[in-house]
């Protein structure tokens, strides 16, 4: 597996001009977000370059950290990877250091809880899965760092990505509920800026009470809420089958069924409709985006290529949920499920206002 990784990560370092192996290595997720971001730089005087973008699978719990063992919520905070488990019942596991410093002065302190981990598979109790595939790539990343001496690897996690309006708005909502929460909030939102700027992690305290502090001074910077479009990379496929032309026909007997029907497939275009006003571009009222896809033989989602004329974020949004759909009912021809290309159209109609997306300056 490690071979195969290596010389996979290898190429794509190339293609993306980084230098492989990376010897340093920094991991930032955003739990409503569900994603989970991958840094990398080979000097310590270096900035970090952004790697990669991947697809958190299930989250459990709400905002908020964790604070009693048993409240499946997963820990929010700064931490470090502790732990290198090749042989976890979740196929591969990286472990982070909960309860650190900070929980174990807010949290239970006799049951805080314990044995936190990004790891393969699609189940969490307060875990952050990435299924196996996507486990492996990191996985290797991180042990070829650590072998290269890199022993402190940082890992924050964070309650959502703050630049986008939605996720921020769902955080404000949280705070109302939880004031208590707003002093954690406040630094870790320093520390997400403070990285976006600089590339570079702060140095982060923690106070006899369990609270966070940020030694740099750093002010937000007005425009650093504002959003540029395509700062997010593009992300590839998840799911890819290797068919060519020959394996489509020209006529199926029977066409592929979306659970549910016509109207529930309806249904779940509108949601995504609607979600995507959130990152139309400035001043554009309707935008039309052509997602082609493909049913394969199992039912199963794949081969999803979004047009070009969706910026990075607005595609990466389509690519989530067209590779989240419910399996299909594959099409038919002579009695046997084959695979079946199709073509969607999304019409994202807004009010032509202020752009409103998620981004990091990268």
């Amino acid at each position: 597996m490690f071979v195969r990784q290596q010389d996979k990560l290898k190429a794509e370092f190339e293609t993306k001009g980084l230098v492989w192996p990376a010897r340093y290595v920094y991991i930032r997720s955003f739990k409503w977000d569900a994603q989970l971001e991958v840094w990398v730089k080979n000097a310590r005087q270096d900035k970090y370059k952004l790697f990669k973008t991947y697809k958190v699978c299930a989250m459990a719990g709400s905002l908020g950290p964790k604070r009693f063992e048993g409240d499946y919520q997963v820990p929010e905070g700064f931490y470090y990877l502790n732990q290198f488990r090749p042989n976890s019942q979740y196929h591969l596991a990286l472990g982070i250091n909960y309860p650190n410093p900070s929980d174990r002065v807010l949290s239970d302190q006799q049951r805080p809880g314990a044995e936190i981990y990004i790891h393969g598979s699609c189940v969490t109790v307060g875990c952050i899965p990435l299924t196996d595939p996507i486990i492996e790539e990191v996985y290797t990343l991180t042990a070829f760092a650590r072998q290269n001496g890199q022993d402190f690897m940082p890992i924050h996690v964070f309650p959502v990505r703050f630049r986008n309006p939605k996720s921020a708005d769902a955080l404000k909502k949280y705070l109302e509920k939880r004031p208590d929460y707003k002093p954690m909030v406040d630094v870790m939102t320093k520390v997400y800026y403070y990285f976006n700027e600089y590339k570079n992690l702060p140095t982060i305290l923690i106070g006899e009470k369990g609270d966070y502090r940020m030694l740099q001074e750093y002010t937000i910077k007005p425009a650093a809420a504002k959003f540029v479009p395509n700062t997010e990379p593009r992300r590839e496929p998840s799911k890819v089958a290797n068919l060519t032309d020959k394996d489509f026909f020209a006529s199926v007997y029977k066409q592929a069924f979306f659970p549910g029907g016509l109207p529930a497939f309806q249904q779940y275009l509108n949601k995504l409709q609607d979600d995507l006003v959130t990152y139309q571009p400035e001043g554009s009222s309707r935008i039309y985006v052509q997602v082609d896809f493909v049913i394969d033989n199992e039912g199963n989602v794949v081969n999803v290529k979004v047009a070009p004329n969706a910026h990075n974020e607005m595609a990466n949004l389509i690519l989530d949920r067209f590779e989240g759909m419910p399996k299909w009912t594959p099409a038919e021809r002579d009695d046997r499920a084959v695979p079946i290309r199709y073509q969607q159209t999304l019409m994202v109609e807004g009010k032509g206002k202020a752009p409103k997306h998620e981004d990091d300056d990268l």
